[in-house]
């Protein structure tokens, strides 16, 4: 199964019970008679009776062994004892979404060698046996080597899964597409599509879709948002000029998909207007699938335990709370979109198309829009609904889920959406008073940069070095966690309250062994996102013979999927670099973290 037996292993015990549990279990009331109840022991040809109580939840176990050694004379007593004066209790019990390790602990603690697997409904579905969990790890570390080890085949599954999800999605942009006659967007749509559901479809044929950890799950996010990307880039080649050759067309377009998969939003496109419809919808588009759903990817490699739990159910198979919440927000989402849309149309430009396109960029914090002139005869009324929408992308989507859900969350403020709010508000209020621009559209910037969305009426590389600091400031931060925004995240930011007790030799044994990795996660990522912002920034200084200060500004707007920009990067950039920048929007997507996982799985 692997040629590393610890690896065989632990892969094994996170499978679910369900998988290897004994379906044929005796259920019987606890009013039955132990008489008829041995009776149907020898019939059943099985050792065990789980024993219900009048609401037909189990409360016991009876064996064959209890039967003759608490009855002494069968004979004479088995007519009237019943199996709740012999059953053992309390009858301890396992979910049936607990896996082998889970069933190997609850045994141990409580030295037993059996447990009925309970259902949701707390119904018997079946037992779970010690003896058939050794089995199945001296299997694990018996078995011929085979092709794929089990971890890989874990991630290939679900990779598959993830690739045929999105191929599902993107038949709304070709079906637009196919709507408006647009014959060859749709043509490169429906390829894309196509390239999506077969791949999936083979990674499923050689996978197997099962639990990951962090690792993998990291490993599972990046494959995901490169394939995205790299798939992606059909429709683009259809859109570039021919002119150009291969391996400079295959740049534009990866950068561009890269940039709409991640919420990155640099567009390389000067005047979108010229485009297609259909093709500006898509770009929209792929924002909202890689900003929204698979969020749900990035959440599961990056956020607590407390979060995780819950959120590994979308790629693991559990429904825990996930197709509930999936279902919900996304619900909430086409409602949001609607709403944008709708009033864009009623306060300003009477095209549908374009007002859904950049409904969907904002709440997807993405920043593409349908025309390169449509932010600038926006009437007051606009601005305000686009850095409405724009603020609910940075928002938890637990807290949009409250709204309809109260049982998932407490329908309030909590800690960190206040926390979003307060920087917000003070960085507002400082870029308003050193960037020279008029409060509306200071506040607009303010917006853009912290929710990482990046729609901007200008370009940004006449700022002053102050303004660029604070919307440098803001993108680095970033939203609120289980958001579609980019950045640190404002919940890591409440991990620095534990540096001073960190690098205390005394105090650090109070922190618990999770505490210490958020906080060194933390720190990891909030060093990186300078740092790769600079050295980028060195590099287009270089090559595109700008101001450092603008450069930096570009490249920070890259690794935070800020994608405010100081119109550094365009389409006369060198191939190299710009496929090197797609990368670094992957990474961002990611948080970066995801990397360090994937190199050093001690943090994960």
């Amino acid at each position: 199964m692997s040629t590393n037996p610890e690896r065989a292993v632990a892969y094994v015990l996170s499978k679910y019970v369900t998988s290897y549990m004994d379906k044929d279990v005796l259920v019987l009331d606890q009013e039955t008679q132990t008489r008829e109840a041995a009776r149907m022991l020898r019939h059943y040809e099985t050792d065990d009776i789980i024993v219900t109580d009048a609401e037909k939840k189990p409360v016991g176990i009876v064996t064959d062994e209890d039967i003759l050694s608490k009855v002494s004379d069968v004979t004479v007593y088995a007519e009237a004892t019943k199996l709740k004066e012999v059953m053992s209790t309390p009858l301890f019990t396992i979910n049936e979404k607990s896996t082998l390790q889970d069933a190997l602990h609850k045994m141990r603690d409580n030295n037993i060698r059996k447990l009925p697997v309970l259902s949701k409904k707390n119904q018997v579905m079946g037992m779970i046996f010690q003896s058939t969990i050794a089995n199945v790890i001296r299997n694990a570390t018996t078995t011929t080597p085979r092709l794929l080890s089990p971890p890989v085949k874990a991630v290939l599954g679900n990779l598959g899964f993830v690739l045929q999800f999105a191929g599902v999605l993107l038949l709304v942009p070709a079906l637009v597409a196919t709507i408006l006659e647009d014959t060859t967007m749709a043509t490169g749509i429906y390829l894309t599509t196509v390239l999506l559901l077969v791949t999936g479809f083979f990674l499923n044929s050689y996978g197997e879709k099962s639990s990951l950890n962090l690792q993998q799950a990291s490993i599972l996010v990046f494959s995901s948002l490169f394939l995205l990307s790299l798939f992606g880039t059909v429709p683009y080649l259809y859109v570039f000029p021919s002119d150009e050759t291969n391996i400079e067309i295959f740049g534009n377009a990866f950068f561009s998909s890269a940039a709409g998969f991640t919420t990155g939003g640099i567009s390389l496109f000067d005047e979108p207007e010229n485009l297609s419809q259909s093709f500006t919808f898509y770009r929209s588009y792929t924002q909202l699938v890689g900003g929204m759903s698979f969020i749900y990817l990035v959440i599961t490699a990056f956020y607590p335990e407390s979060k995780l739990q819950s959120m590994r159910g979308f790629i693991s198979g559990r429904t825990l709370h996930m197709k509930e919440l999936f279902l919900t927000i996304t619900v909430i989402f086409a409602v949001y979109i609607g709403i944008i849309a709708a009033l864009l149309w009623f306060f300003g430009e009477k095209n549908i198309i374009d007002n859904v396109s950049l409904a969907m960029s904002s709440l997807a914090t993405g920043g593409f829009t349908p025309t390169s002139t449509i932010l600038e005869g926006l009437v007051w009324q606009e601005n305000i609904i686009l850095m409405a929408a724009m603020i609910l992308g940075a928002l938890p989507f637990t807290f949009h889920y409250a709204f309809v859900r109260k049982k998932f969350l407490a329908p309030k403020l909590g800690k960190e959406v206040l926390t979003y709010f307060g920087i917000l508000g003070g960085a507002t209020i400082l870029f308003i008073g050193v960037s020279g621009l008029d409060p509306l559209q200071s506040a607009f910037y303010s917006v853009s940069a912290s929710t990482t969305a990046g729609l901007q009426h200008n370009s940004l590389a006449g700022l002053n070095g102050g303004a660029h600091t604070i919307l440098i400031i803001l993108m680095f931060i970033g939203g609120c966690g289980f958001s579609t925004a980019g950045g640190l995240k404002i919940f890591r930011l409440f991990h620095l309250k534990d540096c001073k007790s960190f690098f205390s030799k005394i105090k650090r044994k109070e922190l618990s062994p999770q505490a210490k990795k958020e906080l060194i996660s933390t720190l990891i990522i909030l060093a990186l996102f300078p740092t790769i912002s600079a050295i980028t920034g060195l590099h287009l200084a270089e090559i595109e013979q700008v101001p450092f200060q603008d450069a930096f500004f570009e490249a920070a707007g890259v690794i935070t999927t800020g994608g405010l920009s100081a119109g550094v990067i365009d389409s006369e950039t060198d191939t190299a670099t710009k496929i090197v920048l797609g990368f670094l929007m992957i990474f961002g997507r990611l948080e970066i973290i995801a990397i360090i996982y994937i190199f050093v799985p001690r943090l994960s």
